[in-house]
């Protein structure tokens, strides 16, 4: 369990603290999706108590304004991830938007500093992320809540097997190491059989979209900077995150909110 142990640890403010050995980072990519769904409890934890509302200051158990909720939820987020692939991705929102060469691209990337494009792509990301989840169905936000954090995770996992990572040290070098074929299906699968029993058939169509936009920054940066970098792999966090919340509502509005229906729904649950 050195594995879970290293990914919980690394990728959220949970007190655990990870095993660095020969394989503590290496093994923990297995269970990204794993700390996913950790962090989706998290979330669904917190949506049923605003949604049972603030009964010390009326009877009637009014929920949360939706707005104010979805405003909660992400910060939730962000604190729960110490906003750590937040900062990579205002990092890579002033390296690969503000330079013009490999190397000054690299070097803003390390610079503490931010810019205005860090500035202006975080308050773009968090209100599409804020906005989405007010646009949500009740009937089945609560479990795409609970699956987007799994999604987004195993969708950097590909980022990270099919991109080179470019720098000789950095937060993301750690995970970098041949892995084993089942250190390769086993997060497959769990994201697979969460996509299905959460969300439906529909949950495929969201798996596939996290993935594709996770490729999508790995492949930009790659043709910027050759590879990719830590702060690469947050940003393709976030913006798979931001993906599949776009793609549910837009879905749903297409479609029915019907479309979500999962097993869970079926039970009744």
């Amino acid at each position: 369990m050195t594995g879970l142990r290293s990914a919980i640890g690394f990728l959220t403010i949970l007190p655990v603290a990870p095993r660095t050995g020969a394989t503590g980072f290496v093994s923990a990519r297995a269970w990204f999706p794993v700390v996913g769904m950790i962090l989706g409890t998290v979330l669904v934890a917190a949506e049923i108590a605003l949604e049972s509302g603030y009964p010390l200051f009326n009877e009637s158990h009014r929920p949360f304004p939706p707005l104010l909720s979805a405003s909660i939820l992400v910060a939730v987020l962000v604190v729960f991830t110490r906003a750590l692939h937040l900062d990579g991705f205002m990092d890579c929102c002033d390296g690969l938007l503000g330079g013009f060469s490999r190397a000054r691209r690299l070097e803003i990337l390390r610079d503490p500093n931010v810019g205005a494009f860090a500035v202006t792509g975080v308050v773009c990301l968090l209100l599409l992320k804020l906005s989405a989840i007010v646009a949500l169905p009740a009937k089945s936000g609560l479990w795409l809540l609970f699956l987007l954090p799994c999604l987004s995770r195993w969708a950097v996992l590909l980022t990270m097997e099919i991109f080179p990572y470019v720098r000789e040290d950095g937060i993301g070098k750690p995970f970098m190491g041949r892995t084993s074929s089942l250190q390769r299906i086993f997060p497959l699968s769990v994201t697979l059989l969460s996509a299905l029993i959460f969300a439906g058939a529909a949950g495929l169509v969201l798996m596939a979209v996290a993935g594709a936009t996770a490729w999508g920054v790995g492949a930009w940066s790659s043709k910027l900077l050759g590879g990719v970098t830590g702060d690469v792999y947050g940003a393709a966090i976030e913006v798979a995150e931001v993906s599949v919340l776009i793609s549910a509502v837009l879905l749903t509005h297409i479609f029915s909110p019907d479309i979500f229906a999962s097993v869970l729904n079926l039970l009744n649950l």
